[in-house]
């Protein structure tokens, strides 16, 4: 990873968490719960899937830096269109059974686990000498991502989901009226 990409990196990392924060913060406990149909996540729900998501990438990645550099392997995406592709839902796909919310936080919880899992991988981003861009691991729906690439799709999955619990919000049945709930 390039100075360029690096700080391209943590920019977008701290800049998704920052929209998802404001937006999860500004909610009532209702409205973090509130779902619009039983097959659909709420605000709660999404916010436990960005923290599980975020340490299982983590983990990945730094488990594949463990393995020696791979020259001979390409990227299935370039970064750009599979941000793109990540951030404006155009691929949809069920998210599988490991990584769905369980309601394992409680709600003053949620923002805690999820910041402090968004800090362990902007600490590894920003103190990492490993070779992200040799280093490689299959995603089950884009193909062959570097590690560069999976680190950046945490930030684009964060908008990907935070955009979802906008429609939620928006929907009808939306509870409007309920005071704030704010998280400290």
């Amino acid at each position: 990873m390039n100075p360029a990409e690096r700080e391209s990196l943590l920019k977008n990392l701290a800049e998704s968490r920052d929209r998802l924060v404001s937006t999860v913060r500004s909610l009532s406990p209702e409205q973090r719960h509130y779902r619009p149909a039983p097959d659909r996540w709420s605000f709660a729900d999404i916010v436990e899937h960005l923290t599980s998501v975020e340490s299982l990438i983590l983990g990945m990645v730094q488990k594949s830096l463990e393995a020696p550099a791979d020259s001979s392997k390409q990227c299935a995406m370039d970064d750009r269109a599979l941000l793109t592709d990540v951030a404006g839902r155009i691929t949809r796909f069920k998210a599988p059974e490991m990584l769905a919310p369980t309601g394992k936080f409680e709600d003053e919880e949620l923002l805690p686990a999820f910041e402090s899992a968004r800090q362990r991988t902007c600490d590894f981003a920003q103190a990492t000498g490993g070779d992200l861009r040799r280093h490689f691991a299959p995603h089950p729906v884009f193909g062959e991502l570097d590690c560069y690439q999976w680190l950046m799709l945490l930030a684009a999955h964060c908008d990907r989901h935070r955009v979802q619990g906008e429609e939620v919000k928006a929907g009808a049945g939306f509870p409007r009226a309920a005071q704030t709930g704010a998280f400290a």
